[in-house]
């Protein structure tokens, strides 16, 4: 199977490398700058006990021919419009677009571009991010692609993606109900990057105040009630899962949103949590809470955007 994977970032340059590492047929499609620097240190992963350095085999949009069997779409949702037009030449009438992105407005954006039968629903969770030298860098052991087909149940291409990401040691997963896995997945990040980036602390330093847990208990309602409302409930199970590892003492954890505002870097407030308001809205579901994030956020970028 020949792969292209979207972006070397914290992402896609994780489960890249696995694939590379296990012998796979992968090439990544970077900016000039990227791959500069890739050519210079190479693709390394440090953290968590692993230090691994790759020599990636790399493509400028520029230099891009196909088609691919796989396409891996591992951007920032800020950056999708100029992805689809990068893309474009590596999708053929047999290319899988499996995109890592977060929200759900992508997903409209490649059926239309590509139809839908090139498209599956794909979900990432993985806890990683780059540091000033451009490596990826482990926060804890969770990395697991999820992927379906976005109408639901099996099909022989999951399958055979599917086995290809399992054979490189990736922790897949195959659902009959993905774009549910979907929701299920921005659910979780709008409630940890909700309370992250409003409250510009740590979950650890969220619950040790007073007040802190009852905040995220009703953050992610907010959340799960906008999803229950779209026809995607989430699972009572993974909502507990989500309010233990949102509440616990002590947790250093944080969202990539939360470190791009720290950084005074743009966000992806709008795909995030702008298009969850905007659907609360059209689905009658008030969420005070989330506006409270969404205006927050906007502030943020437009203070980021006039800086420059």
């Amino acid at each position: 199977m020949k792969i292209l994977v979207v972006g070397a970032g914290a992402t896609g340059g994780y489960f890249g490398a696995r694939l590379a590492r296990a012998g796979k047929d992968v090439t990544f499609l970077v900016r000039p700058r990227r791959a500069a620097a890739l050519r210079e240190r190479g693709l390394r992963i440090t953290g968590l006990g692993e230090e691994e350095t790759l020599t990636p085999r790399l493509v400028t949009a520029d230099r891009l021919a196909g088609p691919y069997d796989l396409v891996l779409l591992s951007v920032k949702a800020t950056a999708l419009d100029g992805a689809l037009d990068d893309i474009a030449p590596a999708v053929g009438p047999g290319t899988a677009i499996v995109p890592l992105l977060n929200g759900m407005a992508h997903l409209a954006r490649l059926n239309e571009r590509f139809g839908e039968k090139s498209v599956l629903g794909g979900v990432a969770r993985i806890i990683t991010t780059l540091n000033t030298e451009g490596d990826i860098v482990r926060l804890a052991p969770v990395a697991s692609l999820t992927i379906g087909e976005q109408r639901g149940g099996t099909s022989e291409r999951v399958e055979a993606v599917a086995a290809v990401l399992t054979d490189a040691g990736i922790d897949t997963h195959r659902s009959a109900d993905v774009v549910a896995a979907m929701w299920g997945k921005w659910v979780f990040i709008s409630t940890l990057a909700g309370l992250t980036c409003l409250m510009r602390g740590t979950v650890g330093d969220v619950r040790a105040v007073p007040g802190g847990q009852g905040f995220v208990t009703a953050l992610l309602a907010e959340c799960a009630a906008v999803a229950a409302a779209a026809g995607h409930p989430v699972r009572q199970k993974e909502l507990d899962a989500v309010a233990t590892m949102l509440t616990t003492d002590g947790s250093p954890l944080t969202a990539s949103l939360y470190r791009d505002v720290t950084q005074g870097a743009p966000t992806e407030a709008e795909q995030v949590f702008g298009d969850l308001v905007e659907r609360a809205r059209g689905l009658s579901v008030d969420t005070p809470l989330l506006d409270l994030v969404t205006l927050n956020l906007r502030v943020h970028e437009r203070r980021t955007a006039s800086a420059g």
